[in-house]
Parts: C-alpha cells; structure tokens; sequence
C-alpha cells in the first residue's frame, strides 16, 4: 500500500494518489462502510484540489471501494448480506481454482520469495501495525496466486480482493483475526511445501471465511 497521507500530502496531491491514501484508509478501517465522503474535508486532509478528490473518488468507484448516490455524494461501499455473501462466493471459487493450479514441486526461488512476504507479515502482526499488515497482507497473496501462472485468473483474484477492502477493514484491527490469518499463511506455506494440494486449497477457502463472517455480524444487522 501507499504511504501516509501525513508523508504524502502537498500541493502537488495527485488525483491517482489520493484514492491510493483513502483506499488504505479504508482498508485498515479509518473510514467506514456507509461514510460519506466530503469533498470539502477531503481537500483540507489532502492538501489537494477539488478536480483531483474527484478524480480519487472516480478512480475509487472503478475500483469497487466506493459508491456514488445521486444528489447524496460519494460514500464508502456498504453490502448487503446478499452482495457479502455472493462476492465471497465468487471469491472462493477464484482463489481455490488459483491454488489447485499450482504446479508441485513449487520453485525452490517462489516459495523462498513467499516466505520473506510472510515473515513482513509476521512482524507487522506482532508490532500490531495495520498499515503494514494489509501491505504485507497483499504481498504474500498475490505472490501465492501468481504460482497458478494463470495472469487473468490472478488479475480477477486482485479485483475482488479489492472490492472487498471494506469488509475485510472491520477484522484487520482485531489482533485474534490477525494471528488467525498468520497461522493460516503458514498453514499454505507448509501445504506448498509438502506439496498437498488439497490442504492448500482448504486453507485458501477458511481464510475468506471470517471477514465475510464479521462483517455480516457487525455491519450488516445495523442496516435493519
């Protein structure tokens, strides 16, 4: 991810920059789902233009991240419980036919480069870093799923991943999901090394399971 909007702000904020800062302020759950996001506080935030923060909420629409409503404004992404449910359906069946894939044995070279992603994530884990959880986080999957050697499969996998940015912000500051992730990420690391295709891919299915799951409990019952 991007740096801090603290490191990265100026007169010369780009468009493009922006939305890189806001999305990571919205994975790492700075802003929340259904927040209206205000040109004006935007701009004082960014020290940018009011073209460019148009232009990050454009990008950030293409993205999947955030929603525009008419004569309402720009608003972090909500889902409803079926939108949570069916994108994590068709999350699954991306990232599990990406792990079946896998060609066994894996280059020495790819599995040593995965391992370095995770020992980021590892340390980010431990000094309870969020930014740099979700930067290690995104690292070490799509160094996984490039393994598949499948570019438009691995190029779907990245998109609703970020869709999903979202969702998974109401788990990235909860230290139990943390740790339950890193286990998990060890858990595809062993898999890759042992060569068992089928604990791979079980592991890549439970490791969706408890964003979707928090943030249908936490989120989706304030909609009611």
């Amino acid at each position: 991810m991007p740096e801090t909007a603290e490191a990265a702000t100026g007169p010369r904020m780009t468009g493009a920059r922006m939305a890189d800062l806001l999305e990571e302020e919205i994975v790492i759950g700075v802003r929340f789902p259904r927040e209206r996001l205000v040109e004006d506080e935007l701009m004082v935030r960014f020290d940018g233009k009011r073209h460019a923060v148009r232009q990050a909420l454009q990008i950030l629409e293409s993205r999947g991240v955030v929603e525009r409503r008419p004569n309402a404004g720009a608003f972090v992404r909500s889902f409803t419980a079926k939108e949570v449910r069916d994108l994590y359906a068709l999350r699954d069946l991306l990232e599990v036919r990406a792990a079946e894939l896998i060609e066994f044995p894996v280059d020495p070279e790819h599995l040593a480069d995965l391992e370095e992603a995770q020992r980021c994530h590892d340390a980010a884990v431990e000094a309870n870093n969020p930014r740099a959880v979700v930067t290690a986080n995104m690292r070490f999957h799509r160094k996984l799923f490039a393994l598949s050697g499948n570019e438009a499969l691995t190029e779907a996998i990245n998109r609703y991943a970020r869709v999903a940015h979202a969702i998974r912000s109401v788990t990235v500051t909860s230290v139990e999901s943390l740790h339950l992730s890193r286990q998990e990420h060890r858990r595809m690391l062993d898999a890759l090394r042992e060569g068992d295709r089928d604990l791979l891919a079980a592991t890549c299915r439970a490791h969706l399971i408890p964003s979707r799951d928090a943030y249908l409990k936490r989120v989706v019952p304030a909609e009611s």
